[in-house]
């Protein structure tokens, strides 16, 4: 009998051997959304919850998170592993990052152009908060307001419009690229156009070209 039970004993511990320890998966995931979160202002906490299953011993282990996903609010996080026998799981995870966002002092009507006299910081979880809460206030300045905003709104950068880096009617420079050559003119921009956008050029000759507005009343054309 002390045989047997000796056996089991032995038994037991060797399949728990065979077994990855939860802890150690749920310790994984948190430090990979600790460098994940390295960067965010504010004060960061990160709660990951164990897997429910018991999942084969590995000696190689991999953190990950679906392209596109935010680091923030509440998430999930992969964890592979790599050998001996591959499998993933997948952890619920919530992300805690209490830091500044940037909300409006005072309505605000549409195409109004932001000062810091319109700005003020209001601290909260920026997870419970869109992706695209505005947390830097001096970047926004010179901005514009898509729509009308009432007060104490959180700035998102969908609300706001970068300022105009082309004016219709302007003389705007040209600057035409291609393969081999870059040459540089002038021409009247047809429309206002904000960094980035693009937007028509009537040059000199009649010719109507389209290219990328740049600050300083610039368009760059590619051919």
């Amino acid at each position: 009998m002390w045989l047997a039970a000796a056996c089991l004993c032995v038994s037991a511990v060797a399949h728990a051997t065979d077994r990855h320890d939860p802890a150690d998966l749920q310790a994984h995931a948190e430090r990979f959304l600790k460098t994940q979160t390295a960067g965010l202002p504010g004060t960061v906490t990160i709660q990951v919850k164990p897997p429910r299953a018991a999942l084969p011993a590995c000696s190689a282990l991999d953190s990950f998170q679906t392209a596109g996903s935010r680091s923030i609010g509440k998430i999930t996080v992969g964890v592979r592993c790599l050998a001996p026998t591959p499998w993933t799981v997948y952890l619920p995870a919530q992300v805690r990052v209490i830091g500044p966002y940037a909300v409006t002092r005072q309505p605000l009507p549409a195409n109004h152009i932001l000062t810091a006299a319109d700005i003020t910081l209001r601290e909260g979880d920026l997870g419970s908060l869109p992706a695209d809460i505005v947390t830097d206030a001096d970047a926004m300045l010179g901005y514009r307001a898509v729509s009308g905003l009432a007060a104490g709104a959180p700035l998102r950068n969908a609300m706001l419009r970068p300022p105009l880096a082309v004016q219709q009617g302007q003389t705007t420079r040209l600057v035409l690229n291609g393969p081999g050559f870059s040459v540089q003119s002038e021409g009247q921009a047809l429309a206002n156009a904000s960094r980035g956008d693009r937007v028509r050029v009537k040059t000199r000759s009649g010719q109507v070209v389209s290219g990328v507005a740049h600050d300083g009343q610039q368009v760059m054309v590619t051919f």
